[in-house]
């Protein structure tokens, strides 16, 4: 059997893919994050598949029950939220089963990012306003940042950013961020895109940390930062692909 790391999206039971679904309505054991799911997804499962909740288990112990699994003949999911590329954590956990002979594949995943995109209506990539977008993250109580990888020099860029576990420190990152971005900058905050109680929070680096600490948000938070989530017009340039006076050619 092969273990299947399978991206849950955002949370929502409709925001799965159709390879997503299938998977899951076949599988024997699932592994999935308490933490950031709605449970409704896993009423995509089998009423008799054996469901693991991994919120409370370290990483050996995840690859314990996958590794079981697979020797057992069973046909194992493991859910991530969002998509498996981003901190999902699949490079520690393939690196193990690759140790114990077990194979695996990937099935991407709505990326909670994009959902909260999707939720206030905004495109990150804006004409002359902002062409590229920045993931990344904070270091809090986690693992180390490369020391490369600095939110001032991303900031630097004033591409449009997009902070994950970060919602904790909201406070010292709108701060560092003003001297590129400008206090004036938009920034969106996202609970739980698509789960029930979603909550959307709209300021700028001037105001967004009193917000967030008012509506007591401590996890599952999107942070947006960049001038293409302005809610007026932002530019009156349009894009040259779709451009009327474009030479088009057969």
């Amino acid at each position: 059997m092969t273990v299947h790391f399978v991206g849950a999206g955002p949370g929502a039971a409709d925001l799965l893919t159709l390879r997503a679904a299938a998977m899951l309505a076949r599988a024997d054991v699932v592994l999935y994050p308490g933490t950031y799911l709605d449970a409704e997804v896993l009423g995509h499962c089998r009423a008799d598949a054996e469901r693991v909740d991994t919120q409370g288990l370290d990483l050996d112990a995840i690859v314990a029950h996958l590794v079981a699994a697979h020797a057992a003949g069973r046909d194992v999911v493991r859910l991530t939220s969002g998509d498996p590329s981003l901190y999902s954590a699949v490079a520690e956990q393939t690196r193990r089963l690759d140790a114990a002979g077990v194979p695996w594949d990937v099935t991407p995943g709505v990326p909670a990012y994009a959902a909260a995109a999707a939720l206030v209506g905004r495109e990150l990539t804006v004409p002359e306003v902002a062409q590229s977008v920045v993931l990344t993250r904070t270091q809090a109580q986690s693992t180390a940042m490369p020391q490369t990888e600095s939110l001032a020099a991303f900031a630097a860029t004033r591409a449009t950013l997009v902070l994950h576990l970060a919602i904790t420190r909201v406070r010292e990152l709108a701060a560092e961020l003003v001297e590129h971005h400008g206090a004036d900058c938009p920034v969106v905050v996202v609970f739980r895109a698509s789960q029930p109680g979603e909550r959307v929070l709209h300021g700028t680096l001037a105001d967004i940390a009193d917000q967030v600490e008012a509506a007591g948000l401590r996890q599952a938070a999107v942070i947006l930062v960049g001038r293409a989530l302005a809610r007026d017009d932002v530019s009156a340039v349009e894009s040259h692909l779709y451009s009327s006076t474009r030479v088009r050619t057969d």
